[in-house]
């Protein structure tokens, strides 16, 4: 019935999409399975895409030709840069998104790649032979055959979902679990465990009352996240945003003795940085209110999701607790919100391409590996999807640093460190995200995605005019000069130290309190040379100056550990005959197989010492 395909990506969540859409663009033959296909790439949690760190990954998988950044930009409601008060390395995109326009232009763009199928079913097995993937078995007993098999599903493998003291079976409401495919990868010897993630309910808008919330509104100037042209939606929807009370927590502490949380029903470990509205009231008991975001969930729809309101208790509870939120006093429930708990695989299992190392040709990606987000499960799709093009065709891999992308950071933290919590990327965990910028992605990575074959030569041209032009405006800032009667002005309204003689263009901006445009004021020959360039390459000129010394000290940093990045490790190494290392380590070290000495010095429970110690029996 089926053709032997090259790669079978097992569900077509936001991992799924981008690794059946990457692994296809590469030229593999690709099946998509799919449980339902009426939910292809659904939003299950909040109708946004991007956030803190999070946004950076988005442009990331954008700047390598990846969907996700060209998705949310068709379907954006509105589009906020976060953070901007801060340094560049901080700034954020995050939008707004119509949920059932995202999905719908997902299925569209996989519809148009024309060695891309797609199957509704469920998968029971993988088919292995030896020690490699080599297709799989679905619930209606099809044997399809391929060269690499990709897992990406979600929270549907042996999924129960949790409302007070309800629970059932499934992968999301309305929505049944896959069963079979843990059973069958434990026998095989994988270790699994555990997780839990929530909703919150979804309101009917015309129930509300936005008189009583305060508007909270996009950028004026709307933003993408891809570096296409991709054409986006000019209107913009409003969000809200109001907040719980002593009345609220009081009626929810009324659930607790039937919460799934408190009773010890749920095993799972939830997201420490998403906690429930539960979870909030009884950590943080000392706060007498939490915020709310009321956001819409689509431009044609009058349903609300609570964002700030995930819970797991009694729907009655959850009903009477809603509308004692200032705006929700006539709130009409559509959905009650939820738990699920889910099966994952430790991703300790898995080396840096996301091939699992016990299994070859057997992929891992987005929840099944422990993270949270769509965007984090996006960017292991991508990469997912891409080995196992590359895997099978005997092409040279990709992996990522650490110091290249964030991307490079999920999957190295994931596969190195491990996890016993959903994981959720911040800025934070990158120690380079200076130079991890979501300004500066497809500087970074473009290059790196032509040579794939993933983008075109427009987009490489693209890059690198944008290279050309930034730097020819650091340039000029550097040779020209203002004179201090044109600049003072300029300086003192701006409350800056005002300068006593012609003063060059690149000084003046490195002042933290000045912008290109101030300079540009007072200047009529600069603002005649800045007209020719477009926003972006403007921006990417002004972080060049203002952070300058800075990249210099970082680069130095990222150099030196380069040294220890580069030393490769025979991944059939033997660490127990090394006595002087330490018990931990060599259980550690046989465990992960680290690829490099660097990658082995972040592995938790590896010491100083224990580098050394390789360090001195490799040399």
């Amino acid at each position: 019935m089926f053709k032997k395909y090259n790669v079978i990506v097992v569900g077509a969540g936001h991992a799924g999409c981008e690794a059946a859409a990457a692994a296809a663009n590469l030229g593999s033959s690709v099946l998509l399975i799919t449980m339902n296909m009426g939910v292809i790439a659904q939003m299950s949690c909040n109708p946004a895409i991007g956030g803190v760190a999070k946004g950076q990954i988005v442009r990331e998988i954008d700047a390598m030709g990846g969907y996700t950044g060209i998705i949310a930009d068709k379907s954006t409601l509105q589009f906020r840069m976060l953070n901007l008060s801060k340094g560049p390395a901080m700034w954020s995109p995050r939008s707004q998104n119509d949920r059932m326009r995202f999905a719908e232009e997902w299925r569209m763009q996989l519809e148009a790649i024309p060695n891309l199928d797609m199957w509704q079913d469920t998968v029971k097995e993988v088919i292995v032979e030896g020690d490699k993937a080599a297709g799989v078995i679905t619930s209606l007993g099809i044997r399809i055959e391929a060269d690499a098999v990709v897992l990406t599903n979600g929270t549907f493998l042996n999924g129960v979902i949790h409302i007070g003291e309800k629970k059932f079976g499934g992968g999301r409401t309305g929505e049944k679990a896959a069963t079979g495919l843990t059973e069958q990868l434990v026998s095989l010897g994988f270790e699994s465990g555990r997780m839990k993630t929530g909703t919150p309910p979804r309101i009917d808008g015309r129930s509300l009352n936005y008189e009583l919330m305060e508007e909270q509104w996009g950028d004026e100037n709307k933003g993408r996240f891809s570096y296409t042209d991709v054409p986006i939606p000019t209107a913009q929807r409003c969000c809200w945003i109001t907040y719980t009370n002593d009345k609220v927590h009081e009626m929810l502490k009324t659930g607790f003795e039937r919460s799934p949380m408190f009773t010890g029903r749920i095993k799972g470990l939830g997201p420490r940085y998403c906690p429930s509205i539960e979870d909030k009231i009884n950590r943080f008991a000392e706060r007498e209110r939490h915020q709310i975001f009321v956001e819409p969930e689509g431009f044609n729809t009058v349903e609300i999701y609570v964002n700030g309101f995930s819970t797991s208790l009694p729907e009655d509870v959850q009903q009477k607790a809603l509308q004692l939120i200032p705006g929700f006093e006539n709130a009409r429930m559509y959905r009650p919100g939820y738990a699920i708990e889910y099966d994952f695989f430790p991703p300790m299992q898995l080396d840096l391409t996301l091939e699992t190392l016990r299994i070859k040709h057997l992929f891992f990606a987005g929840q099944i590996n422990g993270t949270t987000g769509y965007e984090e499960a996006g960017a292991q799709g991508f990469i997912a999807g891409i080995n196992a093009h590359q895997r099978i065709n005997d092409l040279h891999e990709l992996t990522l640093k650490r110091s290249e992308s964030y991307i490079g950071v999920l999957i190295d933290d994931l596969v190195t460190k491990g996890t016993e919590e959903p994981y959720r990327m911040f800025t934070s965990r990158a120690e380079h995200r200076l130079l991890l910028r979501q300004d500066n992605a497809d500087i970074r990575l473009t290059p790196m995605a032509y040579k794939l074959g993933l983008v075109g030569e427009e987009r490489l041209n693209k890059v690198n005019e944008k290279i050309k032009n930034s730097d020819a405006i650091v340039e000029y800032l550097r040779q020209n000069s203002v004179t201090a009667d044109h600049i003072n002005p300029v300086l003192e309204d701006l409350n800056s130290s005002p300068v006593s003689q012609k003063t060059r263009m690149f000084n003046i901006l490195s002042r933290p309190q000045i912008n290109i445009y101030d300079i540009k004021k007072a200047d009529s020959d600069f603002e005649s040379y800045l007209n020719q360039f477009d926003k972006e390459t403007i921006e990417q000129a002004e972080i060049k100056v203002k952070y300058d010394s800075y990249f210099e000290k970082e680069m130095e940093i990222v150099n030196r550990m380069k040294k220890m990045e580069d030393k490769e490790i025979n991944p059939n190494f033997d660490y127990n005959s090394l006595t002087s290392l330490s018990i931990e380590a060599r259980q550690k070290l046989l465990k992960v197989k680290p690829r490099t000495l660097g990658q082995a010095s972040r592995i938790s429970g590896v010491s100083p010492a224990d580098i050394s110690v390789l360090m001195v029996h490799m040399s």
